[in-house]
């Protein structure tokens, strides 16, 4: 067991380990065939350009699963959709999901954000507005930037990407 639990606590760079995580290699060398080279490049430049790109988010994704913490793109995809409900009905109903599956104590995909936020949120979904989640979605925003992010852009997974459509854009010039 002890073997197995420290296992799971080396967090690996190298995203082969995880393959099951993944999708099929197929799938990933497609969606490489769709970008560009500077386009996975500008990855690089900004993390919000990074999450604007249907996939450069797929991408980091796949990266966080590979670290466990693939709650927080979660979570802010979440947020996301949340803030685009028109009906309060489904305000009500996507906060109360949301407020369960990540920020309660004990949810089940739990973010990590202090007492205060938790708190200052959960009271903020007594009456859902669309703006309710955006503090502690910024400080989500705001951990991934500054923690996996790094993280993604020096893996060997994003480093494979880079190489592979610089590889098909030299491929197409020829």
């Amino acid at each position: 067991m002890k073997t197995r639990l420290g296992c799971l606590s080396n967090k690996s760079d190298s995203y082969s380990d995880f393959s099951e995580f993944l999708p099929p290699a197929h799938e990933t060398a497609a969606r490489c065939l769709k970008v560009s080279t500077d386009e996975v490049v500008r990855w690089s430049e900004s993390f919000d350009h990074l999450l604007s790109h249907k996939h450069g988010l797929a991408a980091f994704r796949s990266f966080l699963k590979t670290e466990f913490s693939d709650e927080n793109i979660e979570f802010w995809m979440a947020c996301e959709e949340y803030k685009k409900i028109k009906s309060s009905t489904k305000l009500v109903s996507k906060a109360n999901k949301i407020f369960h599956e990540f920020i309660d104590i004990q949810a089940p995909r739990e973010i990590n954000i202090d007492y205060r936020t938790r708190e200052k949120t959960k009271q903020s979904l007594e009456d859902p507005t669309p703006t309710s989640l955006n503090e502690v979605q910024a400080k989500v925003h705001s951990l991934m930037e500054k923690d996996s992010y790094p993280r993604f852009l020096r893996s060997k997974m994003y480093q494979d990407m880079v190489n592979r459509a610089s590889a098909q854009g030299q491929r197409r010039s020829v």
